[in-house]
């Protein structure tokens, strides 16, 4: 019952964060560009509910369409760390020998720096945009989903379904995506889920440090960086984009709390 609970639950704020993205043409009551420079930092009103930015733009609209571009780097960054991590790690499990002890060593080495910091310095040097900032974060987002990949292929790669592949002649990529990394999908979605949230945190984080999406392009961390000189006389150019990113992180950690839950096998049904 608690699987379930928070499955529906995280899933049920992520549909909804979602289609509210998705709609945001239609949600949205203004332009997210348009500027009413006469209204900056108006509070919040029947017509704006969340109020205005400084430059006199719907915070709402804004929040909305910021919405796109946090969700769009987080699933971005997510599905090449993902297929890096799969192919990497399934590699270095099952070759084994020498290839695997290369590629661990490379992954230590990426685990030895915190990987904001090497998002920081790489987008320093690349020009601030979406995909650069998705790239950034898949330089170091692969490690965790090789090193977890790895670990299943090695516990998986002796067991009988596998030597009966090897004796019928399957080859060795036959082997690893028709056999091993069916079997090792399961953990690497419930990573997935919670790795988006850590990605969508990033990605938020350095836009808030002028190294991600620039104005006028609405984003939920630059938002957060623009509103933080109004905090006390324009607390709401903060707060709904703050709630918006602890709503989705929120949302995705629940969720992947009870996907690794339910796909746990060691766990009684």
């Amino acid at each position: 019952m608690r699987r379930g609970l928070s499955i529906y639950l995280g899933g049920g704020i992520i549909a909804v964060l979602l289609i509210a993205t998705l709609a945001a043409p239609l949600l949205s009551p203004q332009n997210p560009y348009e500027m009413e420079l006469a209204q900056g930092l108006a509070a919040p009103e029947a017509a704006h509910p969340f109020g205005r930015d400084k430059l006199g733009r719907d915070i709402l609209s804004r929040v909305l369409h910021g919405g796109r571009t946090s969700l769009t780097v987080g699933f971005a960054a997510v599905s090449v760390s993902v297929l890096l991590g799969v192919i990497i790690g399934g590699i270095a499990g099952y070759l084994g020998g020498v290839w695997d002890e290369a590629i661990m060593r490379v992954t230590d080495v990426f685990l030895a720096f915190p990987g904001i910091l090497l998002a920081i310095a790489l987008m320093s040097v690349l020009a601030p945009s979406l995909w650069n900032i998705v790239i950034s974060l898949s330089v170091f987002g692969w490690v965790g989903y090789a090193r977890l990949t790895r670990a299943q292929v090695l516990a998986l790669r002796e067991r009988e379904f596998v030597i009966a592949a090897h004796a019928a002649g399957a080859t060795p990529g036959r082997i690893l995506t028709r056999h091993l990394f069916t079997n090792v999908i399961s953990p690497v979605i419930v990573e997935a889920s919670i790795g988006m949230a850590g990605a969508i945190l990033a990605e938020s984080g350095l836009s808030f440090l002028g190294l991600g999406i620039q104005p006028p392009e609405p984003s939920w961390g630059a938002m957060l960086a623009e509103g933080r000189d109004f905090l006390l006389v324009a607390p709401h150019l903060t707060i709904y984009p703050g709630i918006a990113i602890a709503l989705t992180v929120m949302g995705l950690n629940i969720l992947g709390d009870g996907l690794r839950d339910l796909l746990d096998p060691t766990q009684k049904r």
